[in-house]
């Protein structure tokens, strides 16, 4: 945890604008890391950002500054994940959702946030929205981000999109052990690993940092005890499909929550999706829409297209 303490600091430290990094601790006793910024911005409706899979606060940083010019920002490490609390999730997929949704209205209310703009990518996505669906009362417009687990997985395999070459390597190399264990067993080669499947994230983050600055916070936030990735097997049926998909309920969120999904052009999750989600809630507000030059982390392929975006969003609020 200390070297994913370090790499998370050097992240840090490129942040312009003021903030706060500190362990949010809920009333069962597990902690959720917290990084806030801007935190003296009051007035507007706070924007407070999910991660996905296997990701942490740090991965924002090409956003961070943006996104809290004129608002408070709120990043945080799902439970499970990062530096934040790694207990022992349900076995099954609703109990482990659950979990997830629970820690994030517990975190809210530790932090007396009254309502916020949710934004998730992927995994971050799927449970922002299950959020919504229990507490709309707290949503002022959910983003959602390439979000995962949406689409049914369809009977026809001709229909099923290919995964990218990457996705299918730890696929294969995993079967039935965790998503991420491959890491793990590669200890001091993890780094190097993270790097070799995903050459692309140095790229991503280059203009901040020329090192492997990102493969090492991206291998250190995984090398640790397996705790959300967990709870994310039991959520899913294979690395594409959720056991319990997102499109049988987004019709359960309140009619009166907007929602925005951005997706990247290039991306191998399904995008038809944001088309479906309209048809499921034909009085409310939904739009969808792409964003060209970028795959699945849209957020760190285009920044700025992608900042300009959820700025527009968070203005529409107010």
């Amino acid at each position: 945890m200390s070297q994913l303490k370090n790499v998370e600091a050097r992240i840090l430290q490129c942040l312009q604008n003021k903030f706060l990094a500190r362990y949010v601790s809920l009333p069962n006793q597990n902690k959720i890391w917290t990084v806030t910024v801007s935190p003296e911005q009051k007035g507007r409706t706070p924007l407070v950002m999910v991660h996905g899979f296997g990701g942490g606060v740090g991965l924002w940083i090409l956003n961070m500054d943006s996104l809290s010019a004129r608002r408070t920002l709120h990043t945080f490490d799902l439970l499970g994940f990062g530096r934040s609390s790694r207990p022992t999730f349900p076995r099954d997929p609703e109990g482990a959702e659950d979990e997830f949704v629970t820690s994030i209205e517990t975190w809210r209310e530790t932090l007396g946030i009254p309502s916020m703009i949710l934004l998730g990518h992927s995994l971050g996505g799927f449970l922002a929205t299950s959020y919504s669906i229990k507490y709309p009362e707290r949503v002022k417009h959910l983003i959602l981000v390439d979000p995962w687990g949406f689409p049914l997985r369809p009977t026809d395999p001709s229909e099923i999109r290919a995964p990218p070459t990457w996705l299918k390597a730890v696929a294969s190399v995993l079967g039935r052990s965790n998503p991420l264990a491959v890491l793990r067993v590669a200890g001091p080669w993890g780094p190097g690993l993270v790097q070799r499947f995903r050459p692309d994230f140095k790229r991503k983050f280059a203009d901040f940092f020329e090192d492997d600055t990102i493969s090492e916070y991206i291998y250190h936030c995984n090398a640790q005890n397996p705790s959300g990735e967990t709870a994310f097997k039991a959520m899913m049926e294979s690395f594409g499909w959720a056991r319990r998909p997102m499109l049988e309920r987004i019709h359960l969120i309140r009619k009166d929550v907007p929602i925005t999904m951005i997706y990247g052009a290039n991306t191998w999750i399904d995008t038809s999706t944001g088309k479906k989600v309209k048809m499921q809630r034909p009085d409310s507000y939904v739009r969808d829409l792409e964003i060209e030059g970028a795959s699945h982390h849209v957020y760190a392929d285009q920044p700025h297209i992608f900042n300009a975006v959820v700025e527009e969003i968070c203005n529409s609020v107010d």
